[in-house]
């Protein structure tokens, strides 16, 4: 069974900064990709930051410059780096994995529960 865990969520003025950590757990052979997406109230879930095995990052419009993505594959860790945050930013973030699982070296993709980023103005 694999899960992914996050944290680091809360409550932040604006300009400030917060890091989110979503560790995934289980029989782990390798990730195919690690994201980050984002989903405030009334509006749709949207992708904010990916991380492809073996590519380059790539960020919502949004967010470039304010955010940064990077993982520790020895602690089955990806990270969100957010800096200069705004109200707007205020959502639930998720962390969403794609992951080829043993003993079986099937690709599945898993979601985290979410956590809550709030910025105040």
């Amino acid at each position: 069974q694999v899960q992914l865990v996050e944290s680091g969520g809360g409550l932040v003025q604006a300009g400030g900064s917060l890091r989110l950590s979503c560790v995934a757990s289980g029989n782990i052979y390798r990730f195919k990709f690690m994201s980050w997406y984002r989903q405030a109230p009334g509006k749709e879930r949207e992708l904010v930051a990916t991380i492809p095995s073996g590519g380059s990052t790539n960020y919502a419009d949004s967010v470039r410059g304010r955010f940064t993505i990077s993982e520790d594959n020895a602690k089955n860790t990806v990270y969100l780096q957010m800096n200069s945050l705004k109200p707007e930013d205020t959502a639930v973030y998720y962390c969403n994995a794609g992951i080829v699982v043993r003993p079986t070296y099937i690709a599945l993709e898993r979601w985290g529960q979410g956590t809550l980023v709030t910025v105040s103005s």
